[in-house]
C-alpha cells in the first residue's frame, strides 16, 4: 500500500516537473522569437570604422559627404551650395533617400546616359558635374578616392550585385507608380508654401535649415533630381526632413513646381577639367 502510494506522488511530482519544463521551454522560445523578431526590426549598429590609413581615408570621405562645398579637398570642384548629404540623406545611411547602403557592391555597372560600363568613381565625378553643378574631379584625387573610401565602407558585407541596366545600389530610392496621376503647379506652390518654405524659402534658396531648392546655388537641370518623376520619388520618402508623410500626388506636385523655377543649365564641356586632369573620361562627348 505504501509503495503504491509513493508510486502515485512520484508520478505527481514528474507530472508537474514536465508541466513546468514545458512551461520554461515556452517562455524560453516565444522569448527567442521575440528577440529575433526585434533584432530583425533593429537597424544595424553603425560599423565600425578600419584601422589606420584606410579608416583615416574613409573618416575624410566622410566628411567630403556631409560638407562638400565647403570641405578643403573638394570644394573646388563644387558650383553651388549643396553637399552630398543634400540629396543623399543621414550622409548616405539613410535608407531609401539616396541611400549608400550596399552600393558599392552594385558596380562596375552599366549606365544609360554615359553609355557605358561605369565604376563608383565615375559615378561619384559625374556627380559633381552635375547635382552640384561644378567640375569634374580628376581620376584617382584624393576626393575621389575618399569617397569611394567611404561608401565602400558602408557597402561592407553586401553581397556583390551588379546592375546590367542603371548605376544604381539596391537601396537606391524607389520609382512611385503615379497610376496616371498629373501635376498641379497651383496646388504645388501651396504645398511648398505650407511644408518647405520653412526650411529652404519662399524664394528656393535655401537657409540653414534647408539647401536652395532653385537658382545658381542648386542642381542643374543635367541632374537626376531636375526629372520631375525623380524628385517626387524622392520627396515621397525623405521629406519634410524626418516626418516624410507627403502623399504620391503631393511629392508630384511639389516637384513640379520645384522644376518650374530656373536652374543652371547644364553644358558638359563647362564641367569637365583641362584634359591633362581629366584621365579618361568614360561617356559620349
Amino acid at each position: 500500500m505504501q509503495r503504491h502510494r509513493n508510486n502515485k506522488i512520484a508520478k505527481q511530482l514528474w507530472k508537474g516537473r514536465k508541466t513546468r519544463v514545458a512551461r520554461v521551454l515556452f517562455v524560453l522560445a516565444t522569448g527567442a522569437i521575440t528577440f529575433v523578431a526585434t533584432q530583425a526590426n533593429e537597424p544595424k549598429a553603425k560599423p565600425k570604422y578600419p584601422l589606420g590609413e584606410l579608416g583615416k581615408v574613409v573618416r575624410i570621405g566622410e566628411e567630403i559627404v556631409t560638407r562638400t562645398a565647403e570641405h578643403h579637398l573638394s570644394k573646388q570642384y563644387v558650383g553651388n551650395s549643396l553637399n552630398c548629404t543634400s540629396c543623399h540623406l543621414d550622409s548616405g545611411r539613410h535608407m531609401q533617400a539616396g541611400s549608400f547602403l550596399g552600393t558599392a557592391a552594385a558596380y562596375p555597372a552599366w549606365s544609360p546616359r554615359e553609355e557605358r560600363v561605369i565604376t563608383l568613381e565615375d559615378r561619384i565625378l559625374n556627380c559633381f558635374m552635375r547635382s552640384q553643378n561644378g567640375i569634374r574631379p580628376p581620376k584617382g584625387s584624393r576626393v575621389s578616392v575618399a569617397i569611394a573610401t567611404y561608401i565602400t565602407w558602408l557597402s561592407e558585407g553586401s553581397s556583390i550585385q551588379m546592375n546590367s541596366e542603371k548605376p544604381l545600389g539596391p537601396n537606391h530610392t524607389p520609382a512611385l507608380d503615379f497610376n496616371g496621376m498629373k501635376p498641379d503647379l497651383e496646388r504645388g506652390a501651396n504645398l511648398y508654401a505650407n511644408r518647405c518654405a520653412d526650411c529652404h524659402r519662399k524664394d528656393g534658396m535655401g537657409s540653414d535649415d534647408g539647401p536652395p531648392v532653385w537658382g545658381d546655388q542648386s542642381y542643374n537641370d543635367g541632374a537626376g533630381l531636375s526629372r520631375i518623376p525623380k524628385l517626387a520619388s524622392w520627396l515621397k520618402v525623405a521629406m519634410p526632413l524626418d516626418d516624410a508623410t507627403l502623399s504620391t500626388q503631393e511629392a508630384l506636385d511639389i516637384a513640379a513646381f520645384v522644376n518650374s523655377h530656373k536652374r543652371p543649365k547644364f553644358v558638359l564641356s563647362e564641367h569637365l577639367p583641362d584634359d591633362v586632369k581629366l584621365g579618361e573620361y568614360n561617356g559620349k562627348r
